[in-house]
Protein backbone atom coordinates (compact mmCIF):
# COMPACT_ATOMS: atom_id res chain seq x y z
CA UNK A 1 0.00 0.00 0.00
CA UNK A 2 2.87 2.32 0.91
CA UNK A 3 4.61 1.59 -2.42
CA UNK A 4 1.38 2.33 -4.30
CA UNK A 5 0.96 5.59 -2.40
CA UNK A 6 4.54 6.56 -3.17
CA UNK A 7 4.01 5.81 -6.86
CA UNK A 8 0.83 7.90 -6.93
CA UNK A 9 2.61 10.73 -5.10
CA UNK A 10 5.55 10.49 -7.52
CA UNK A 11 3.21 10.74 -10.50
CA UNK A 12 1.47 13.75 -8.97
CA UNK A 13 4.82 15.45 -8.28
CA UNK A 14 6.06 14.72 -11.81
CA UNK A 15 2.89 16.13 -13.33
CA UNK A 16 3.16 19.18 -11.10
CA UNK A 17 6.77 19.74 -12.21
CA UNK A 18 5.85 19.32 -15.87
CA UNK A 19 3.00 21.81 -15.63
CA UNK A 20 5.27 24.20 -13.71
CA UNK A 21 7.94 23.95 -16.41
CA UNK A 22 5.35 24.56 -19.13
CA UNK A 23 4.12 27.55 -17.16
CA UNK A 24 7.63 28.96 -16.75
CA UNK A 25 8.40 28.31 -20.42
CA UNK A 26 5.18 30.01 -21.45
CA UNK A 27 6.03 33.01 -19.26
CA UNK A 28 9.52 33.16 -20.73
CA UNK A 29 8.18 32.93 -24.26
CA UNK A 30 5.69 35.68 -23.55
CA UNK A 31 8.40 37.85 -21.99
CA UNK A 32 10.69 37.23 -24.95
CA UNK A 33 8.12 38.18 -27.58
CA UNK A 34 8.63 41.80 -28.65
CA UNK A 35 5.57 44.01 -28.53
CA UNK A 36 4.37 45.87 -31.61
CA UNK A 37 6.02 49.12 -30.56
CA UNK A 38 9.31 47.63 -29.41
CA UNK A 39 12.71 48.36 -30.88
CA UNK A 40 14.66 45.12 -30.45
CA UNK A 41 17.76 43.14 -31.53
CA UNK A 42 19.87 46.30 -31.37
CA UNK A 43 23.54 46.07 -32.29
CA UNK A 44 26.27 48.63 -32.82
CA UNK A 45 29.10 47.06 -34.85
CA UNK A 46 32.45 47.97 -36.35
CA UNK A 47 31.97 49.03 -39.94
CA UNK A 48 34.98 50.48 -41.72
CA UNK A 49 37.03 53.20 -40.00
CA UNK A 50 36.67 52.56 -36.25
CA UNK A 51 37.54 56.18 -35.43
CA UNK A 52 34.75 57.74 -37.50
CA UNK A 53 32.14 55.06 -38.37
CA UNK A 54 29.72 52.58 -36.81
CA UNK A 55 27.08 50.28 -38.24
CA UNK A 56 23.70 49.89 -36.56
CA UNK A 57 21.08 47.19 -36.97
CA UNK A 58 17.74 46.79 -35.23
CA UNK A 59 14.28 45.34 -35.68
CA UNK A 60 10.66 46.41 -35.26
CA UNK A 61 7.43 44.43 -35.49
CA UNK A 62 5.89 46.81 -38.02
CA UNK A 63 7.21 48.97 -40.81
CA UNK A 64 8.46 52.41 -39.79
CA UNK A 65 11.12 54.99 -40.65
CA UNK A 66 14.75 53.97 -40.10
CA UNK A 67 15.72 56.75 -37.71
CA UNK A 68 18.61 57.21 -35.29
CA UNK A 69 19.95 60.16 -33.28
CA UNK A 70 23.55 60.34 -32.02
CA UNK A 71 24.64 62.42 -29.03
CA UNK A 72 28.04 63.61 -27.82
CA UNK A 73 27.33 64.37 -24.20
CA UNK A 74 23.97 66.18 -24.17
CA UNK A 75 24.39 67.55 -27.69
CA UNK A 76 22.55 65.97 -30.62
CA UNK A 77 25.21 65.80 -33.35
CA UNK A 78 23.17 63.81 -35.86
CA UNK A 79 22.92 66.66 -38.37
CA UNK A 80 26.71 66.90 -38.56
CA UNK A 81 26.98 63.20 -39.44
CA UNK A 82 26.36 61.27 -42.64
CA UNK A 83 23.80 58.47 -42.48
CA UNK A 84 24.12 56.13 -45.44
CA UNK A 85 23.38 52.59 -46.65
CA UNK A 86 19.97 52.88 -45.01
CA UNK A 87 17.95 49.66 -45.10
CA UNK A 88 14.37 49.06 -44.05
CA UNK A 89 12.83 45.78 -45.18
CA UNK A 90 10.79 42.83 -44.00
CA UNK A 91 12.71 39.78 -42.81
CA UNK A 92 11.11 36.61 -41.48
CA UNK A 93 8.00 38.36 -40.16
CA UNK A 94 9.77 41.39 -38.66
CA UNK A 95 11.23 44.58 -40.11
CA UNK A 96 15.00 44.95 -40.29
CA UNK A 97 16.67 48.35 -40.15
CA UNK A 98 20.30 49.14 -40.92
CA UNK A 99 22.27 52.37 -41.16
CA UNK A 100 25.95 53.26 -41.43
CA UNK A 101 26.89 56.41 -39.51
CA UNK A 102 29.90 58.33 -40.82
CA UNK A 103 31.65 61.49 -39.64
CA UNK A 104 32.10 60.60 -35.96
CA UNK A 105 34.98 62.14 -34.01
CA UNK A 106 37.88 59.93 -32.94
CA UNK A 107 38.27 59.16 -29.23
CA UNK A 108 34.75 60.26 -28.34
CA UNK A 109 32.09 58.71 -26.12
CA UNK A 110 28.67 58.68 -27.79
CA UNK A 111 25.14 57.71 -26.89
CA UNK A 112 22.43 57.04 -29.43
CA UNK A 113 18.68 56.71 -29.64
CA UNK A 114 16.90 54.43 -32.10
CA UNK A 115 13.28 55.20 -32.89
CA UNK A 116 10.49 52.70 -33.42
CA UNK A 117 6.84 53.08 -34.39
CA UNK A 118 4.45 55.34 -32.47
CA UNK A 119 7.10 57.33 -30.63
CA UNK A 120 8.89 54.37 -29.07
CA UNK A 121 12.66 54.29 -28.80
CA UNK A 122 15.69 52.49 -27.33
CA UNK A 123 19.06 53.83 -26.25
CA UNK A 124 22.68 52.67 -26.46
CA UNK A 125 26.28 53.86 -26.28
CA UNK A 126 29.72 53.36 -27.85
CA UNK A 127 33.15 54.97 -28.07
CA UNK A 128 35.31 55.59 -31.11
CA UNK A 129 38.96 54.66 -31.58
CA UNK A 130 41.31 57.41 -30.42
CA UNK A 131 44.11 56.18 -32.67
CA UNK A 132 46.74 55.54 -30.01
CA UNK A 133 48.72 52.33 -29.53
CA UNK A 134 46.41 50.90 -26.89
CA UNK A 135 43.33 48.76 -27.45
CA UNK A 136 41.35 46.57 -25.07
CA UNK A 137 38.72 44.04 -26.06
CA UNK A 138 36.67 41.14 -24.75
CA UNK A 139 36.27 37.74 -26.40
CA UNK A 140 33.46 35.25 -25.79
CA UNK A 141 32.19 32.29 -27.79
CA UNK A 142 29.39 29.79 -28.24
CA UNK A 143 26.42 30.89 -26.18
CA UNK A 144 24.52 28.49 -28.48
CA UNK A 145 21.34 28.43 -26.42
CA UNK A 146 17.77 27.46 -27.28
CA UNK A 147 15.82 28.79 -24.29
CA UNK A 148 15.81 32.04 -22.38
CA UNK A 149 17.27 30.49 -19.23
CA UNK A 150 20.42 29.32 -21.03
CA UNK A 151 20.76 32.64 -22.84
CA UNK A 152 20.69 34.33 -19.45
CA UNK A 153 23.53 32.07 -18.30
CA UNK A 154 25.59 33.16 -21.31
CA UNK A 155 24.73 36.80 -20.64
CA UNK A 156 25.91 36.41 -17.04
CA UNK A 157 29.33 35.48 -18.43
CA UNK A 158 29.35 38.45 -20.80
CA UNK A 159 28.31 40.85 -18.02
CA UNK A 160 31.15 39.54 -15.85
CA UNK A 161 33.52 40.22 -18.74
CA UNK A 162 32.30 43.82 -19.12
CA UNK A 163 32.64 44.36 -15.37
CA UNK A 164 36.17 42.93 -15.49
CA UNK A 165 37.15 45.14 -18.44
CA UNK A 166 34.72 48.10 -18.22
CA UNK A 167 36.61 50.22 -20.76
CA UNK A 168 36.73 47.56 -23.48
CA UNK A 169 36.77 49.06 -26.96
CA UNK A 170 34.69 46.19 -28.35
CA UNK A 171 33.36 42.70 -27.72
CA UNK A 172 34.04 39.93 -30.24
CA UNK A 173 31.65 36.97 -30.17
CA UNK A 174 33.35 34.05 -31.92
CA UNK A 175 30.22 32.48 -33.36
CA UNK A 176 27.15 30.43 -32.43
CA UNK A 177 25.02 33.19 -30.99
CA UNK A 178 22.06 30.79 -31.09
CA UNK A 179 21.43 27.09 -31.59
CA UNK A 180 19.03 27.14 -34.55
CA UNK A 181 19.04 30.81 -35.63
CA UNK A 182 15.28 31.28 -35.31
CA UNK A 183 13.24 34.37 -34.55
CA UNK A 184 12.54 33.03 -31.08
CA UNK A 185 16.20 32.40 -30.27
CA UNK A 186 17.41 35.76 -31.56
CA UNK A 187 14.70 37.40 -29.42
CA UNK A 188 15.94 35.44 -26.39
CA UNK A 189 19.48 36.56 -27.19
CA UNK A 190 18.37 40.19 -27.46
CA UNK A 191 16.57 40.09 -24.10
CA UNK A 192 19.38 38.28 -22.25
CA UNK A 193 22.13 40.49 -23.71
CA UNK A 194 20.17 43.73 -23.45
CA UNK A 195 22.61 46.51 -22.56
CA UNK A 196 25.62 44.50 -23.72
CA UNK A 197 24.77 44.37 -27.43
CA UNK A 198 23.78 48.04 -27.41
CA UNK A 199 26.26 49.27 -24.78
CA UNK A 200 29.56 48.47 -26.49
CA UNK A 201 30.75 48.06 -30.06
CA UNK A 202 30.29 44.52 -31.40
CA UNK A 203 32.55 42.44 -33.66
CA UNK A 204 30.37 39.57 -34.89
CA UNK A 205 31.80 36.27 -36.17
CA UNK A 206 29.51 33.75 -37.87
CA UNK A 207 29.31 30.27 -36.34
CA UNK A 208 28.01 27.14 -38.01
CA UNK A 209 24.80 27.40 -35.96
CA UNK A 210 24.37 30.96 -37.24
CA UNK A 211 25.01 30.29 -40.91
CA UNK A 212 24.92 26.73 -42.20
CA UNK A 213 21.45 25.97 -43.55
CA UNK A 214 20.01 29.25 -42.26
CA UNK A 215 20.95 31.44 -45.19
CA UNK A 216 21.20 35.23 -44.81
CA UNK A 217 20.27 35.24 -41.13
CA UNK A 218 23.66 36.35 -39.84
CA UNK A 219 24.15 39.15 -42.34
CA UNK A 220 20.69 40.43 -41.41
CA UNK A 221 21.52 40.62 -37.69
CA UNK A 222 24.47 43.03 -37.92
CA UNK A 223 25.60 46.01 -39.96
CA UNK A 224 29.25 45.38 -40.81
CA UNK A 225 31.31 46.25 -43.86
CA UNK A 226 30.69 43.43 -46.34
CA UNK A 227 32.25 45.20 -49.33
CA UNK A 228 35.16 42.72 -49.37
CA UNK A 229 33.25 39.64 -48.24
CA UNK A 230 33.52 36.85 -50.80
CA UNK A 231 29.85 36.01 -50.10
CA UNK A 232 27.26 36.80 -47.41
CA UNK A 233 24.96 33.78 -47.59
CA UNK A 234 26.18 32.06 -44.43
CA UNK A 235 28.37 34.70 -42.76
CA UNK A 236 30.84 37.41 -43.68
CA UNK A 237 34.57 38.00 -43.86
CA UNK A 238 35.77 41.53 -43.18
CA UNK A 239 38.57 43.45 -41.47
CA UNK A 240 39.25 46.62 -39.53
CA UNK A 241 41.98 48.48 -37.63
CA UNK A 242 41.78 49.48 -33.99
CA UNK A 243 44.73 51.22 -32.39
CA UNK A 244 47.89 49.60 -33.75
CA UNK A 245 46.16 46.27 -34.38
CA UNK A 246 44.77 44.93 -37.64
CA UNK A 247 41.88 42.48 -37.18
CA UNK A 248 40.63 40.07 -39.84
CA UNK A 249 37.38 38.12 -39.45
CA UNK A 250 37.21 34.79 -41.29
CA UNK A 251 33.96 33.01 -42.17
CA UNK A 252 34.53 29.27 -41.55
CA UNK A 253 31.11 28.40 -42.98
CA UNK A 254 32.42 29.23 -46.43
CA UNK A 255 32.16 25.97 -48.42
CA UNK A 256 32.12 24.05 -45.08
CA UNK A 257 35.53 25.36 -44.02
CA UNK A 258 37.18 28.21 -45.93
CA UNK A 259 37.16 28.77 -49.67
CA UNK A 260 40.13 29.50 -51.91
CA UNK A 261 38.72 32.98 -52.76
CA UNK A 262 38.51 33.79 -49.05
CA UNK A 263 42.08 32.61 -48.49
CA UNK A 264 43.19 34.88 -51.35
CA UNK A 265 41.30 37.76 -49.74
CA UNK A 266 42.82 37.03 -46.33
CA UNK A 267 46.37 37.06 -47.65
CA UNK A 268 45.81 40.30 -49.55
CA UNK A 269 44.16 41.84 -46.51
CA UNK A 270 46.92 40.88 -44.08
CA UNK A 271 49.59 42.08 -46.50
CA UNK A 272 47.88 45.45 -46.99
CA UNK A 273 48.57 46.70 -43.46
CA UNK A 274 51.64 47.87 -41.57
CA UNK A 275 49.93 47.67 -38.17
CA UNK A 276 52.22 46.33 -35.45
CA UNK A 277 49.84 43.52 -34.52
CA UNK A 278 47.76 41.14 -36.62
CA UNK A 279 44.88 39.20 -35.04
CA UNK A 280 42.47 36.83 -36.79
CA UNK A 281 39.00 35.87 -35.52
CA UNK A 282 37.13 32.78 -36.72
CA UNK A 283 34.60 30.28 -35.44
CA UNK A 284 35.97 26.80 -36.14
CA UNK A 285 39.22 26.16 -34.32
CA UNK A 286 42.26 24.77 -36.18
CA UNK A 287 43.64 23.31 -32.91
CA UNK A 288 41.51 21.67 -30.24
CA UNK A 289 40.81 18.49 -28.30
CA UNK A 290 37.05 18.83 -28.57
CA UNK A 291 34.58 16.58 -30.33
CA UNK A 292 34.61 18.56 -33.58
CA UNK A 293 38.37 18.48 -34.08
CA UNK A 294 38.39 14.92 -35.36
CA UNK A 295 36.51 15.90 -38.53
CA UNK A 296 38.17 17.13 -41.74
CA UNK A 297 36.25 20.40 -42.19
CA UNK A 298 37.82 21.79 -39.02
CA UNK A 299 41.24 20.20 -39.41
CA UNK A 300 41.51 21.46 -42.98
CA UNK A 301 41.97 24.92 -41.46
CA UNK A 302 45.37 23.84 -40.14
CA UNK A 303 46.60 23.23 -43.67
CA UNK A 304 44.69 25.84 -45.63
CA UNK A 305 45.31 28.76 -43.28
CA UNK A 306 48.83 27.89 -42.22
CA UNK A 307 50.74 29.33 -45.16
CA UNK A 308 48.71 32.56 -45.12
CA UNK A 309 49.15 33.13 -41.40
CA UNK A 310 52.85 32.25 -41.52
CA UNK A 311 53.59 34.47 -44.53
CA UNK A 312 51.71 37.40 -43.02
CA UNK A 313 53.16 37.32 -39.49
CA UNK A 314 49.87 36.83 -37.65
CA UNK A 315 50.34 37.03 -33.89
CA UNK A 316 47.09 35.62 -32.52
CA UNK A 317 44.16 33.55 -33.76
CA UNK A 318 41.00 33.36 -31.62
CA UNK A 319 38.23 30.87 -32.29
CA UNK A 320 35.33 28.95 -30.77
CA UNK A 321 33.23 25.96 -31.89
CA UNK A 322 34.60 23.28 -29.55
CA UNK A 323 33.25 24.65 -26.25
CA UNK A 324 36.46 24.40 -24.23
CA UNK A 325 39.46 26.57 -23.47
CA UNK A 326 42.78 25.68 -25.09
CA UNK A 327 45.89 27.67 -25.96
CA UNK A 328 48.74 26.48 -28.15
CA UNK A 329 52.35 27.47 -27.97
CA UNK A 330 53.45 29.66 -30.89
CA UNK A 331 53.18 27.49 -34.01
CA UNK A 332 54.62 27.70 -37.51
CA UNK A 333 54.47 24.95 -40.13
CA UNK A 334 52.53 22.88 -37.59
CA UNK A 335 55.51 22.94 -35.21
CA UNK A 336 56.37 24.89 -32.08
CA UNK A 337 58.23 28.04 -33.10
CA UNK A 338 58.84 31.16 -31.01
CA UNK A 339 58.14 33.32 -34.06
CA UNK A 340 54.86 31.55 -34.83
CA UNK A 341 51.17 32.20 -34.21
CA UNK A 342 49.39 31.55 -30.91
CA UNK A 343 45.99 29.86 -31.31
CA UNK A 344 43.38 30.25 -28.59
CA UNK A 345 40.15 28.29 -28.42
CA UNK A 346 38.24 30.77 -26.28
CA UNK A 347 35.98 28.49 -24.24
CA UNK A 348 32.21 28.82 -24.06
CA UNK A 349 30.24 31.62 -22.46
CA UNK A 350 27.20 29.34 -22.37
CA UNK A 351 26.24 26.20 -20.49
CA UNK A 352 27.00 23.62 -23.21
CA UNK A 353 30.52 22.32 -22.56
CA UNK A 354 32.64 19.62 -24.19
CA UNK A 355 35.03 17.31 -22.44
CA UNK A 356 38.46 16.51 -23.82
CA UNK A 357 39.08 13.77 -26.37
CA UNK A 358 42.47 12.43 -25.29
CA UNK A 359 42.53 10.06 -28.27
CA UNK A 360 43.08 13.07 -30.56
CA UNK A 361 46.51 13.72 -29.03
CA UNK A 362 49.33 12.57 -31.26
CA UNK A 363 47.06 12.33 -34.29
CA UNK A 364 45.62 15.81 -34.90
CA UNK A 365 47.31 17.72 -32.09
CA UNK A 366 50.70 16.98 -30.60
CA UNK A 367 50.92 17.18 -26.82
CA UNK A 368 53.98 19.44 -26.91
CA UNK A 369 51.92 22.04 -28.81
CA UNK A 370 49.51 22.59 -25.90
CA UNK A 371 50.40 25.45 -23.56
CA UNK A 372 47.23 25.53 -21.42
CA UNK A 373 43.78 24.03 -21.36
CA UNK A 374 40.70 24.01 -19.17
CA UNK A 375 37.91 21.64 -20.10
CA UNK A 376 34.44 21.68 -18.60
CA UNK A 377 31.24 19.75 -18.95
CA UNK A 378 28.13 19.68 -16.80
CA UNK A 379 29.21 18.68 -13.30
CA UNK A 380 32.97 18.79 -13.59
CA UNK A 381 35.92 20.67 -15.00
CA UNK A 382 39.30 19.23 -15.88
CA UNK A 383 42.44 21.32 -15.79
CA UNK A 384 45.42 20.08 -17.75
CA UNK A 385 48.64 20.85 -15.90
CA UNK A 386 51.00 19.33 -18.45
CA UNK A 387 50.98 15.87 -16.91
CA UNK A 388 47.40 14.83 -16.16
CA UNK A 389 43.94 15.44 -17.62
CA UNK A 390 42.21 14.20 -14.47
CA UNK A 391 42.67 17.14 -12.12
CA UNK A 392 39.28 18.64 -11.27
CA UNK A 393 38.45 22.02 -9.85
CA UNK A 394 34.99 23.18 -8.88
CA UNK A 395 35.81 26.72 -9.96
CA UNK A 396 36.48 25.51 -13.52
CA UNK A 397 32.79 24.75 -13.98
CA UNK A 398 31.26 27.86 -15.51
CA UNK A 399 31.23 30.33 -18.38
CA UNK A 400 34.52 31.38 -19.95
CA UNK A 401 35.46 34.89 -21.08
CA UNK A 402 38.68 36.49 -22.27
CA UNK A 403 40.19 39.95 -21.99
CA UNK A 404 42.93 41.12 -24.33
CA UNK A 405 44.97 44.29 -23.94
CA UNK A 406 47.46 45.63 -26.45
CA UNK A 407 49.70 48.45 -25.27
CA UNK A 408 52.41 49.41 -27.71
CA UNK A 409 54.60 46.36 -28.23
CA UNK A 410 52.98 44.19 -25.57
CA UNK A 411 49.86 42.01 -25.82
CA UNK A 412 48.38 40.60 -22.61
CA UNK A 413 45.76 37.87 -22.78
CA UNK A 414 43.79 36.72 -19.73
CA UNK A 415 41.15 33.98 -19.65
CA UNK A 416 38.60 33.66 -16.86
CA UNK A 417 35.82 31.37 -15.72
CA UNK A 418 32.84 32.62 -13.76
CA UNK A 419 31.75 29.68 -11.63
CA UNK A 420 28.22 28.36 -12.15
CA UNK A 421 25.89 29.24 -9.32
CA UNK A 422 25.04 26.49 -6.87
CA UNK A 423 21.44 27.71 -7.08
CA UNK A 424 20.73 29.58 -10.34
CA UNK A 425 17.83 31.40 -8.66
CA UNK A 426 19.85 32.64 -5.69
CA UNK A 427 20.53 36.31 -6.37
CA UNK A 428 22.54 36.65 -3.15
CA UNK A 429 25.20 34.11 -4.12
CA UNK A 430 28.44 35.94 -4.88
CA UNK A 431 30.13 35.49 -8.25
CA UNK A 432 33.39 33.56 -8.17
CA UNK A 433 35.69 34.55 -11.05
CA UNK A 434 38.96 32.69 -11.53
CA UNK A 435 41.87 33.38 -13.87
CA UNK A 436 42.52 30.11 -15.73
CA UNK A 437 45.25 31.30 -18.08
CA UNK A 438 47.36 34.35 -18.81
CA UNK A 439 50.14 35.03 -21.26
CA UNK A 440 51.94 37.91 -22.90
CA UNK A 441 53.51 38.45 -26.29
CA UNK A 442 56.09 41.16 -26.79
CA UNK A 443 57.49 42.40 -30.07
CA UNK A 444 59.33 45.26 -31.69
CA UNK A 445 57.07 47.90 -33.21
CA UNK A 446 57.38 49.22 -36.73
CA UNK A 447 58.53 45.95 -38.30
CA UNK A 448 55.47 45.21 -40.47
CA UNK A 449 55.35 46.72 -43.94
CA UNK A 450 52.59 47.11 -46.50
CA UNK A 451 53.21 44.54 -49.22
CA UNK A 452 49.95 44.76 -51.15
CA UNK A 453 48.00 47.82 -52.31
CA UNK A 454 45.66 46.38 -54.94
CA UNK A 455 41.97 45.45 -55.03
CA UNK A 456 40.85 42.98 -52.34
CA UNK A 457 37.29 42.44 -53.53
CA UNK A 458 36.05 39.19 -55.12
CA UNK A 459 33.64 39.15 -58.03
CA UNK A 460 30.79 36.63 -58.16
CA UNK A 461 32.43 35.02 -61.17
CA UNK A 462 35.74 34.65 -59.31
CA UNK A 463 33.98 33.12 -56.31
CA UNK A 464 32.09 30.62 -58.45
CA UNK A 465 35.29 29.78 -60.31
CA UNK A 466 37.03 29.21 -56.98
CA UNK A 467 34.33 26.89 -55.64
CA UNK A 468 35.61 23.81 -57.49
CA UNK A 469 39.26 24.07 -56.34
CA UNK A 470 37.99 24.87 -52.84
CA UNK A 471 35.95 21.68 -52.62
CA UNK A 472 38.67 19.65 -54.33
CA UNK A 473 41.16 20.95 -51.76
CA UNK A 474 38.95 19.83 -48.89
CA UNK A 475 38.29 16.43 -50.49
CA UNK A 476 41.97 15.93 -51.24
CA UNK A 477 42.92 16.81 -47.67
CA UNK A 478 40.25 14.43 -46.36
CA UNK A 479 41.46 11.45 -48.39
CA UNK A 480 45.21 12.00 -48.29
CA UNK A 481 45.85 13.67 -44.95
CA UNK A 482 42.89 13.19 -42.62
CA UNK A 483 41.68 9.65 -43.37
CA UNK A 484 44.95 7.77 -42.67
CA UNK A 485 45.40 9.55 -39.34
CA UNK A 486 41.75 8.97 -38.45
CA UNK A 487 42.03 5.24 -39.15
CA UNK A 488 45.12 4.99 -36.96
CA UNK A 489 43.24 6.82 -34.21
CA UNK A 490 40.06 4.78 -34.62
CA UNK A 491 40.92 1.94 -32.18
CA UNK A 492 41.52 4.49 -29.39
CA UNK A 493 38.31 6.28 -30.30
CA UNK A 494 36.28 3.06 -30.15
CA UNK A 495 37.89 2.05 -26.84
CA UNK A 496 37.12 5.42 -25.24
CA UNK A 497 33.59 5.33 -26.60
CA UNK A 498 32.96 1.87 -25.11
CA UNK A 499 34.61 2.55 -21.75
CA UNK A 500 33.77 6.22 -21.23
CA UNK A 501 30.88 6.90 -23.60
CA UNK A 502 32.90 9.73 -25.16
CA UNK A 503 32.98 10.11 -28.94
Amino acid sequence: MKKTSKKILSVILCLTMIFTLFSVAASADEAATPETGDVFRISCSVNGDTATQRGFCWYTKESCETKISVFAGDVDVTESLTLCDVVSEEWEGNFMHKVLVKGLTAGTDYTYRIYGPNGTYADGSFSTDDGDDKVEFIGIADVQASNLNNFLKGARTAKAAVETMPNADFVVTLGDYTNDSTNEEWDYNAIAFDGINSGVTQVPVAGNHDGLGVWNWFNNMFCVDTSESVQTLNGMNYSFDYGNVHFAVVNTNDLLSVSVPQLVWLKKDLMSTDADWKVVFMHKSPYSLGKDTKWPDTLYLQESLESVLNDCNVDLVMSGHDHQYLRTKPLKNNKVDEDGTVYVLAGTAGSKRYEIREFILGHFLKENMVAAMTVQKDGYGNYWDGTSFDNTKETNIGGCFNTISVDGGKLTYTAYIIKDKTDPNDETEEDVITVIDQFTIEKEQGENEIEYTGDKTTSKAAYIAGAVPSLLGLVSYTLINWLPRFLVMLPKLVYVYITQDVF
